[in-house]
């Protein structure tokens, strides 16, 4: 493996750039040759145009101003705990002068100096009257240069250094760069060619460039992924089952009139769409969606008891080991009494257990299998399976999720997934798929009050001391495993620190530990020995403690809203009141107003909504991963109207695939699916 990873660094070093380092990051970043770095677009542009002394007289808070002049007295370091800022007096070129705040840049006061001018960027605080510094360069900008691209980089890896690398890969891409988007679109929207665009999208003269070039790569993009939707829903269309079974729908009502609670209107509807999916002659393939705690595994259960009627098995997949056992404890209990017979598959299970397993499935004796991505394996054979239903969809990839119901000529494909979108919404999203909606909670309307606070305050420590008084159990959530900047982002740092405030009482929960260490730390938490779970994500699927009724979360600007939702959907499962706060040390205006987004509202729809406007161009996956299709530039809600009309297009284009240029698109849109699997 590193012989070949050399060679790639080698040959990436002869077309990129002469540093070695620089060619080993662009490799991990997946950038090989000159077109790979400029489909890296800019996540953000920072503008460096002046504001105008008129404006400066009417600043209102949060207002972002760029000014020239220099500093009026030395730059100050101060130290708060982990946090510091750096403060200066600072006058304009009309003679304005303004106190500037900086936090956490100490090195500022060895790089800023009297004698100098300089350009400086900053978010107005009208309640006291002072600049927070959002960036400062020596000089005046040139016209010409006020709108700065930056990339998501490497943090090895300079911004300067990627723009010097794009100007070399316009200049080598001169003239080699192909149209993907067919001429009859290009005419029918005035778009210009995609060399023109990419020259405007990194090299812009102002934002109208960037505006004009975006909008050749936003429908681009929008009319590759509507396009990729249509082919594979057509696809699923053309199936059609010759073996499938049939089941007596008031058979399936007793099974729901015996169970301890009722369904709500929503779970209802849900069914009877799915089980009408499942009694017609093609094979479904269908979204089941809704917010956390709205009931989507007991509608999978009921399916798979109606599946189960037709002599059929059904196989439900988790991303995670602990939310498969989750779901087998689950429907145990929801079947017995009936004669179900319920198994367990997981990766990691004692071989002789698991050819017990396997076995049962083979010979059709296993009902209804539950398991992580074992189920899809090859050694997997089953007697006739019927129904293959994938929870948390969107963790297993995001094309044809094909490989577990390949296991079954005749079977029937539910996903599943918390992160709840608006129907016009979801036709875009999942044009490959039916989508059933579930908009009610079975146990009533959440009661989860959620709070932005700093770190320091000490309402954090009064809730968890409320929690071990109550006998309470509290969720402590950090983006990371490891400390990066901030310690407060790394589980393993936050751990000792709890630990060491709350000893004894505190379990430790990351994807790094095996599953024998996980089962124990949530085995503790569930029985109340550690009340207090200090975790990553990993708890936004598959811990149902009703006992919980409080998170905290550290550096949540770090995660998607719609994460943020699912993790707080873990306290309160019950109906009772609880209470997130989320420890958020920054100033930063958009950070603060998206967090306010959860402060105001708990609808999973309006969040998933708010969720999707905010995912600026180029925002990754990771600790933002939100479940919701990346996009590098196209935004699902400020660019709806371009989705529909690239949804159009793509209808037409597969219509006519004889027109010029199409089947490049319908080859390159087959590529990239082929390039997706499960994970």
């Amino acid at each position: 493996m590193w012989p070949f990873l050399c060679h790639n660094i080698r040959m990436a070093s002869k077309r990129l750039t002469t540093s070695p380092r620089l060619n080993y990051l662009l490799l991990k970043m997946g950038i090989l040759d000159y077109p790979d770095v400029l489909s890296h677009y800019p996540r953000r542009y920072d503008s460096y145009e002046y504001t105008s002394p008129k404006a400066l007289y009417h600043l209102v808070d949060k207002q972002r101003i760029v000014i020239y002049g220099k500093l009026i007295s030395t730059p100050k370091s101060l130290r708060f705990s982990r946090l510091s800022n750096v403060s200066f007096f600072f006058e304009d070129e009309q003679g304005g002068n303004y106190k500037v705040v900086a936090w956490n840049r100490p090195y500022l006061t060895k790089i800023l100096n009297l004698k100098d001018s300089y350009t400086l960027s900053a978010s107005y605080d009208a309640k006291r009257h002072e600049l927070n510094l959002l960036n400062i360069k020596k000089g005046l900008i040139p016209v010409g240069e006020r709108i700065v691209p930056v990339y998501s980089l490497p943090s090895e890896y300079p911004n300067h250094s990627y723009l010097q690398l794009v100007e070399k890969s316009l200049e080598q891409c001169r003239g080699n760069i192909p149209d993907l988007v067919p001429i009859r679109f290009r005419e029918k929207y005035k778009l210009e060619s995609r060399y023109g665009a990419l020259c405007k999208v990194h090299r812009p003269q102002d934002m109208e460039d960037v505006r004009l070039g975006s909008r050749v790569l936003k429908y681009e993009e929008a009319l590759l992924f509507s396009l990729k939707n249509q082919i594979i829903r057509r696809e699923n269309k053309a199936l059609h089952s010759s073996g499938k079974g049939y089941f007596n729908m008031n058979e399936v009502e007793a099974f729901i009139a015996k169970l301890p609670y009722p369904l709500t209107n929503s779970q209802r509807q849900a069914i009877q769409e799915i089980v009408t999916d499942m009694e017609d002659g093609s094979l479904m393939y269908r979204l089941l969606q809704g917010d956390v705690g709205s009931g989507k595994t007991l509608v999978a259960a009921i399916c798979c008891y109606a599946n189960f009627l037709r002599g059929s098995q059904s196989a439900l997949m988790a991303p995670t080991d602990t939310l498969a056992k989750q779901h087998y404890e689950s429907l145990s209990s929801l079947f017995s009494g009936w004669k179900v017979n319920i198994v367990l598959l997981t990766g990691k299970m004692d071989p002789q257990i698991k050819r017990g397993v396997l076995s049962d499935i083979a010979d059709g004796s296993a009902d209804i299998v539950i398991g992580t991505h074992a189920l899809f394996s090859k050694g997997v054979h089953y007697n006739h399976l019927g129904l293959a239903i994938i929870d948390e969809q969107h963790k297993f990839g995001v094309n044809q999720r094909s490989l577990l119901a390949q296991k079954g000529d005749d079977a029937d494909v539910l996903l599943m997934s918390a992160t709840p979108i608006p129907r016009t919404l979801s036709m875009t999203i999942y044009g490959d798929l039916d989508v059933s909606t579930l908009t009610e909670f079975p146990s009533g309307e959440k009661k989860i009050k959620t709070k932005i606070l700093t770190s320091e305050d000490k309402a954090v420590d009064e809730r968890i001391q409320h929690c071990l008084k109550e006998g309470k159990n509290a969720y402590v959530v950090a983006p990371k495993i490891e400390a990066g900047e901030d310690e407060l982002s790394s589980v393993k740092a936050v751990f000792e620190l709890y630990k060491e405030r709350y000893p004894g009482k505190c379990a430790i929960l990351h994807g790094k530990m095996d599953e024998e260490e996980k089962e124990a730390a949530i085995l503790s938490f569930k029985t109340g020995l550690c009340p207090i779970m200090v975790s990553t994500s990993l708890i936004e699927v598959g811990i149902d403690v009703a006992k919980a009724d409080t998170m905290i979360i550290y550096e949540p600007q770090s995660f998607a809203l719609s994460s943020l939702h699912q993790l707080r959907g873990r306290i309160g499962r019950d109906g009772s009141e609880a209470l997130c706060y989320l420890c958020y040390d920054g100033n930063d205006p958009d950070d603060l107003d998206k967090l306010r987004v959860l402060e105001e509202s708990l609808d999973g729809f309006h969040i998933a909504e708010e969720d999707l406007a905010r995912r600026g161009p180029g925002e990754v996956a990771g600790v933002r991963q939100s479940g919701l299709p990346e996009f590098q530039l196209v935004n699902l809600v400020r660019d709806f109207k371009m989705f529909e009309c690239a949804r159009d297009d793509a209808a037409y284009l597969l219509s006519h695939p004889e027109e010029e240029g199409f089947s490049a698109l319908l080859e390159a849109a087959k590529k990239q699916m082929a390039n997706v699997s499960l994970a």
